[in-house]
C-alpha cells in the first residue's frame, strides 16, 4: 500500500483521504492482535459505510499504513517509545 500522511493524534478510525466517491481509511491495531481482529475495524467499516451514504462500496485495496513512534512517561517518570501500528483500507462507492 502507498504511504499515508498522517496527521493529529486521534486514536481511532478516521479518513484520511477523501473524494466524491470514497477515500482512505485508518485504524490502529496491536502486534498480537493483528488488524482484522481490531475493535477499530468496525468503526473504519462504518466511517466508509458513511461516507458512501450507506450505499454499496468496495474496498479498492488494504495494508498497512505508516504508523508513529511516540514517548510514554509512566508515574514513575521513566521514559518508553511505543510503536503505533495502522491499518488502511481504500474504498470506493458505488
Amino acid at each position: 500500500m502507498v504511504a499515508l500522511l498522517l496527521g493529529g493524534c486521534a486514536d481511532g478510525a478516521k479518513i484520511v483521504q477523501e473524494h466524491d466517491m470514497g477515500g482512505v481509511v485508518i485504524y490502529p491495531f496491536k502486534e498480537g492482535q493483528g488488524p482484522m481482529l481490531s475493535a477499530f475495524r468496525k468503526e473504519g467499516l462504518d466511517l466508509m459505510n458513511e461516507k458512501c451514504n450507506g450505499r454499496l462500496y468496495s474496498i479498492v485495496r488494504e495494508g498497512e499504513a505508516k504508523g508513529r513512534t511516540r514517548v510514554v512517561s509512566p508515574l514513575d517518570g521513566a521514559q518508553e517509545l511505543v510503536e503505533e501500528r495502522r491499518w488502511g483500507i481504500q474504498f470506493e462507492c458505488k
